[in-house]
C-alpha cells in the first residue's frame, strides 16, 4: 500500500524532528519543533500544508507509544504507528552502511517505514477515553503489587539475618509481611530485644489497630510465646542498626502496600463502568482487577487484532515455530505483552475451579506438559474464548467453551 504522504516523528525530551516524505519516497518537509504547546501547533500546521484533513488525515510514525505528543496525535483520530527502535535500525542500515545517524535521518526513515511497509506493522489502537484510564490504573496498581513484593522480599532478607522468629511468626496463610499486622507488630518493635519485651496490652492494642477483628487474644499469645523463645542474636548494637533498617524498609513497604490498595479500589470502580466488564468477569479465574489488567492490555478497539490467533500471540499463549530444513522446534514466546502473560498465568491458574479448565488442564498434563505449559495451554484456550465473546458481545458459556469429548475423539 503506496500512501501520498507520510509522516516520521524523531521524538526526544526537548524537541521533535520532523520529516514529511511523498510516495516517491522525496522529502517535502522538515522542521524541528519544541516539546509544547507552541510545538504542537507548528506540527498541526506542518501537517495542514501537506495535506492533512480530517477525512484523510496524515499518519505518523514515532519511536515511542507514549507521551503527551503521542496523545494528541492518537486524539486526532489519524492512524500512529509506534515503531520499535531496533525495527528502526535495522530499516536505516538500509539505505546506509557507514552507519550514521542523525535525528532528521531517523525522522526520515520512520516516514519511509510507512510509505512502503505501513501494512507490516499495526497503528495504535483507537481505544476509548475510559479504556485508556483503564489502562493506567491497571498498570500503576501491578507495579504497586511488583514493587510491594520486592519490598517484602528486601525485609524478608534482612529478617534472617538477626529476627528469624519475625518470619516464624508471620508465616501464616494469608498472613505475610505485607499483611497489616505484621508492619504495625514490626514497626513498633523491629528487634528482638524488644519483640521480647512487648506486653499482652501492648500486643493486643497493635494487633487491633492494624484492624484485626477476630482470634485478637490467640494471635496475642502466640506472638508472645514467639518472641519469648531463645534465638540465636546478633550483638546489641548490630542488632539495634539492623532493627533501624528493618524499620525504614517497613515505611517503604507500608507505602507500597497503601498505593496498591488504592490503586486496586480506584481500577475496580473504573473498570466497572466499561460495558465489557461484564463480559470479561463471566470467565471463571477474572474477577474486577485481574479482568481490568487484561482488559488493560486488549483494549476496546476491535479491530485491533485480525483474528483470535494474533491475539495470542500478542499475549505470548501461542507457541513459535522455527523450522529451517529437516530441523523443526517450538518454543513458547518469549517477546510478548509482559503484563498480559502475567495477568494470563494468574487467570488461568484460578480457572482451574471450573470444570472445563480443570478438565483441559488435567488432559494436558496427562499428555505430558509440564505445569506452567499445561496453563499456558489453558490461557490460549481461554483467550480464543474471550476474543469471540468480546466480538459477538456474549458472555461465557463453558458447554460451548469446552463441550465434552466424545469417547471416538479422545
Amino acid at each position: 500500500m503506496l500512501l501520498m504522504v507520510t509522516c516520521g516523528i524523531d521524538w526526544a525530551e526537548k524537541h521533535h524532528d520532523i520529516a514529511l516524505v511523498d510516495e516517491a519516497g522525496k522529502l517535502v518537509a522538515k522542521r524541528r519543533i519544541s516539546d509544547d504547546a507552541d510545538g504542537w501547533r507548528a506540527l498541526v500546521d506542518l501537517l495542514a500544508e501537506h495535506g492533512d484533513h480530517p477525512g484523510d488525515p496524515i499518519p505518523v510514525a514515532i519511536e515511542t507509544g507514549r507521551g503527551l505528543l503521542v496523545s494528541c496525535l492518537r486524539a486526532t483520530g489519524r492512524k500512529v504507528y509506534a515503531i520499535n527502535p531496533p525495527a528502526v535500525a535495522r530499516y536505516r542500515e538500509r539505505h546506509t552502511v557507514a552507519r550514521s545517524k542523525s535525528d532528521h535521518a531517523d525522522a526520515m526513515t520512520l516516514a519511509n517505514i510507512l510509505r512502503v511497509d505501513a501494512d507490516h506493522h499495526r497503528p495504535m489502537p483507537a481505544d476509548s477515553e475510559l479504556v485508556q484510564a483503564i489502562t493506567v490504573l491497571a498498570r500503576a496498581q501491578q507495579d504497586a503489587v511488583w514493587n510491594r513484593q520486592q519490598l517484602a522480599n528486601q525485609l524478608r532478607s534482612l529478617l534472617r539475618e538477626y529476627f528469624p522468629a519475625a518470619l516464624t511468626a508471620f508465616h501464616v496463610k494469608n498472613i505475610g509481611l505485607t499483611s497489616r499486622e505484621a508492619r504495625a507488630v514490626l514497626q513498633a518493635a523491629p528487634t528482638p530485644t524488644a519483640a521480647a519485651q512487648l506486653t499482652t496490652r501492648r500486643l493486643h492494642a497493635l494487633l487491633r489497630s492494624s484492624g484485626r477483628q477476630r482470634n485478637i487474644d490467640t494471635w496475642t499469645e502466640r506472638l508472645q510465646t514467639l518472641f519469648r523463645q531463645e534465638h540465636l542474636r546478633q550483638l546489641p548494637l548490630v542488632e539495634q542498626a539492623l532493627g533501624r533498617q528493618a524499620q525504614a524498609l517497613l515505611l517503604q513497604l507500608d507505602a507500597a502496600c497503601r498505593a496498591a490498595d488504592q490503586l486496586a479500589d480506584a481500577t475496580s470502580q473504573a473498570f466497572g463502568q466499561h460495558p465489557d466488564a461484564a463480559i470479561i468477569t463471566s470467565f471463571p479465574g477474572l474477577a474486577d482487577l485481574t479482568g481490568a489488567r487484561v482488559l488493560a492490555e486488549l483494549g476496546d478497539d476491535r479491530t485491533r487484532f485480525a483474528d483470535a490467533r494474533a491475539l495470542k500471540a500478542y499475549a505470548g499463549a501461542a507457541p513459535i515455530t522455527r523450522a529451517s530444513g529437516k530441523s523443526l522446534v517450538v518454543h513458547h514466546r518469549k517477546v510478548k505483552n509482559q503484563r498480559l502473560a502475567a495477568a494470563g498465568y494468574v487467570w488461568a491458574f484460578a480457572s482451574l475451579r471450573a470444570p472445563g479448565p480443570r478438565a483441559h488442564y488435567d488432559r494436558r498434563r496427562a499428555e505430558g506438559d509440564r505445569h506452567s505449559s499445561a496453563l499456558r495451554n489453558t490461557f490460549n484456550r481461554m483467550l480464543g474464548c474471550l476474543h469471540h465473546c468480546l466480538h459477538k458481545g456474549a458472555t461465557y458459556n463453558e458447554h460451548v467453551a469446552f463441550p465434552p469429548r466424545s469417547k471416538a475423539t479422545a
